[in-house]
């Protein structure tokens, strides 16, 4: 019976890689599976026929796949494991009493056991080496005495989300240093209430980063309360629901951060002296007293501005505020989301400049019309679809520059009928003048984009030491994996940029993608992908995704979209994302999380997109583009069982000397505990979403990662020093303070991210060392 049964399953193994085999070959890829195939079935019959030639035939084939895996593969566990893991398994099972006694002629057990001992050497050899990892150190010395931190501010506060108005996410603290951040403790923990439900959009996420001022903590949750925290105690304060309501249209349902603002014209101890401005997903910016969170009413119509004035196309839930608005100069600089690619009929991607005091408009940047950026008179509508900025500006005062990240215009995959100011403006950094809004310089980072690569992320703005001296410097993260270094008050790269030729195979009729693309000198881009770099748990996952991958239009990155269906890599969930990088203006260093998922893009034409199903808004799946020639279905590329085909790993923390523009270490980051049915630890190297935080101390703090961990590292070296587990995803970016006894805390909120699965939640926690 037992070898009936395994004669049974060889075949049924056989005839799946022969077949995928030759289909694989059809389409160019590789030989082994069809060779592979062939052999089962071959030994198959020799243990039909109860031939102990069955074990030497079988000893070869395990053989012959670890040469091709090792060729093919390296040294990388998690790359010869499916290739070669089920092989090794049957092995075993050949090698047990029940096989081989029923068997007849020369003894095979002696090179079967031999194949699979060389298997174990080679995996054993594989797990304590990992050929991913650059190892190496950041420098250590102070390359600034007197850092330029962006403001004035407390060492012990947060004023703005990104801490000050440069968005470096670094702290000056230093008690939590790399010497004691292991015995970090448990200081409080806060709910909201406010979790993600079966009724909310699928992009429902709780990603904020929460202000300090004074003993205060004041944040948002993803349905728009702002609520105010004692920092020391997490004990709440006030909390206000301004009542915005779910909307199935909304493609986001999220709030990264709220706005602060001390009003020199109050007095101080008087109704809304200090501030709190909310930003909401019905497109509303609501100004609250930071000391009872009352509505403003001197502020706007009775405490309210409303976002859609002047707004082409103001549908419910096609426009919405996502992201912390930025106060610089005594002025509100908020950007909007719009949805992508449900129709050419969008909202504008205008950037609005408001009075903080009155709420009344002081400018509009509209990328569609960047020339007028005087108020429209009323009546006047903003230009529609243009690209937009559904990020966090930053600002230097002192330039009297604010820093603009822009995206795209949706349909983000159709390029044939944009205007010269949507190619000129698309997927770039502007800096505007922060009184008038005039802009002063753009730089694009991608040429007539047509795969979503806005940029994504609140700029960075540091001060590098330079051999002609000391420059005031940006630094954008981008979706495609390029970190561009310019000088902020001119956009001239500090680290070259230069244009390489892109591919166009594939692009549809009209379509004309650009011939050539920027790439940084500083870049995290990754190598394309081959068949050989297709993964999966066993290798008839594997083989299916080898076959699709063929089947794709690919020839590296930017690959145009196409009726065939593109290989995306990176793609849209983007090498960095919103949570961008964190610098050190004392050391000149960066430190990111850049993550690598593949996705597939395939156009449909108008005449073939099924009616629509109300379903609940999601950037994932069907995207119907209406008034498009082309709608897209669009999503991870994933293998039949959904893990991703491309292998290991998927995600890294980074660190950058930025006076060199060279990358110092990239070190996996990142387990599939929470993403597997049992809870393995294995340190595979997982996607993330949410920023990082440097301190003083040389200690970065990293949620993110697909696991529900908090993490510290050592900036130096990049090795985890610290993880605490969450009872939620931490898809959002830690920031510390102190309270008013001296003591250091690091904050951090965990609610999940409703698109790639981790678990919902409401929490703020906080973490201290020991008394």
């Amino acid at each position: 019976m037992a070898i009936s049964i395994t004669c049974i399953v060889l075949v049924l193994f056989g005839l799946y890689l022969g077949i995928g085999g030759a289909w694989l070959m059809a389409v160019g890829g590789s030989w082994y599976y069809l060779i592979a195939g062939i052999a089962l079935l071959v030994n198959a019959w020799l243990l039909y026929r109860r031939s102990m030639s069955a074990l030497w035939v079988f000893a070869a084939i395990v053989l012959a796949t670890l040469v091709w895996a090792v060729w093919e593969a390296g040294f990388d566990w998690w790359s010869l494991a499916p290739r070669g893991g089920v092989l090794v398994l049957i092995a075993l099972w050949l090698l047990t009493p029940w096989i081989w006694r029923r068997l007849a002629g020369r003894d095979g057990r002696a090179p079967l056991i031999l194949a699979v001992l060389a298997s174990l050497a080679v995996a054993g050899y594989s797990m304590s080496a990992d050929s991913y990892d650059l190892a190496g150190v950041l420098p250590t010395d102070k390359a600034a005495a007197t850092p330029n931190l962006g403001g004035d501010f407390p060492a012990g506060e947060w004023h703005f989300y990104g801490r000050t108005q440069f968005g470096q996410r670094y702290s000056p603290l230093d008690q939590i240093t790399v010497d004691n951040v292991a015995t970090l403790q448990p200081a409080w923990t806060y709910r909201t209430g406010d979790i993600r439900g079966p009724n909310d959009v699928i992009e429902t996420t709780y990603q904020v980063t929460p202000l300090k001022v004074g003993d205060t903590l004041y944040l948002c949750t993803p349905h728009d309360f702002a609520i105010a925290v004692e920092a020391a105690t997490g004990k709440e304060k006030w909390r206000f629901d301004p009542k915005a309501g779910l909307e199935s249209q909304r493609q986001h349902q999220t709030c990264r951060g709220v706005a602060y603002y001390h009003d020199a014209k109050v007095a101080a101890g008087q109704p809304c002296a200090e501030r709190v401005y909310l930003p909401t997903s019905d497109a509303r910016l609501i100004a609250l007293d930071a000391a009872n969170g009352q509505v403003c009413p001197g502020f706007g119509q009775g405490g309210t501005v409303n976002l859609l004035a002047n707004m082409p196309y103001p549908k419910a839930g096609y426009y919405y505020s996502t992201s912390a608005p930025l106060i610089a100069g005594g002025k509100i600089i908020v950007g909007g989301a719009v949805n992508d690619n449900y129709s050419t009929q969008e909202p504008s991607g205008v950037i609005r400049a408001f009075d903080a005091d009155t709420g009344a408009l002081v400018w509009n940047w509209d990328s569609g019309n960047p020339d007028q950026t005087a108020p429209l008179p009323a009546g006047q509508t903003y230009t529609a679809n243009s690209p937009n900025m559904w990020s966090t500006a930053s600002a230097d005062e002192k330039l009297g520059l604010v820093y603009i990240p822009l995206g795209n215009q949706t349909p983000d995959q159709l390029g044939m009928n944009r205007s010269a100011n949507v190619e000129k403006f698309s997927s770039s950094i502007a800096a505007l003048d922060l009184n008038t809004g005039k802009l002063r310089w753009v730089r694009q980072t991608v040429h007539h984009d047509l795969w979503d690569m806005d940029v994504p992320a609140q700029p960075s703005l540091i001060d590098i030491t330079t051999a002609s001296g000391v420059v005031p410097a940006l630094v954008g993260a981008t979706k495609q994996g390029d970190i561009y270094v310019l000088n902020r008050q001119t956009g001239e790269p500090i680290i070259p940029v230069k244009e390489v030729p892109a591919p166009s195979k594939g692009a549809i009729q009209g379509e004309k993608p650009s011939p050539t693309q920027p790439v940084s000198g500083l870049t995290f881009m990754p190598k394309p992908l081959t068949g050989a770099d297709m993964w999966g748990v066993t290798m008839f996952d594997q083989l299916a995704c080898r076959i699709e991958f063929r089947k794709l239009n690919y020839e590296g990155r930017y690959t145009p979209p196409s009726l065939q269906g593109t290989l995306v890599y990176p793609g849209n969930f983007g090498t960095f994302n919103w949570g961008g990088v964190a610098v050190d203006p004392v050391r000149q260093v960066m430190f990111g999380m850049p993550t690598y998922l593949a996705f597939k893009s395939t156009l449909i034409p108008r005449d073939q997109v099924p009616p629509p199903d109300n379903g609940r808004g999601s950037e994932q799946g069907l995207n119907r583009n209406e008034g498009a020639p082309y709608a897209v279905v669009m999503g991870p590329f994933l293998s039949p069982l959904g893990i991703p085909c491309q292998s290991p790993p998927w995600g890294y923390v980074a660190g950058v000397d930025l006076r060199t523009g060279k990358i110092a270490y990239k070190h996996r980051n990142g387990t599939v505990y929470d993403m597997t049915p049992l809870p393995l630890p294995f340190r595979v190297g997982v996607p993330g979403i949410g920023g990082p935080m440097i301190t003083a101390g040389g200690v970065v703090f990293l949620g993110a990662a697909v696991d529900d961990y908090l993490r510290a590292y050592d900036l130096t070296t990049g090795k985890q020093l610290w993880r605490a587990r969450l009872p939620a995803g931490g898809q959002s970016t830690p920031m510390t303070y102190t309270t008013s006894d001296g003591r250091q805390f690091v904050l951090i909120v965990a609610g999940g991210h409703g698109s790639i699965g981790t678990k919902a939640g409401d929490y703020v926690m906080a973490w201290t060392l020991p008394k």
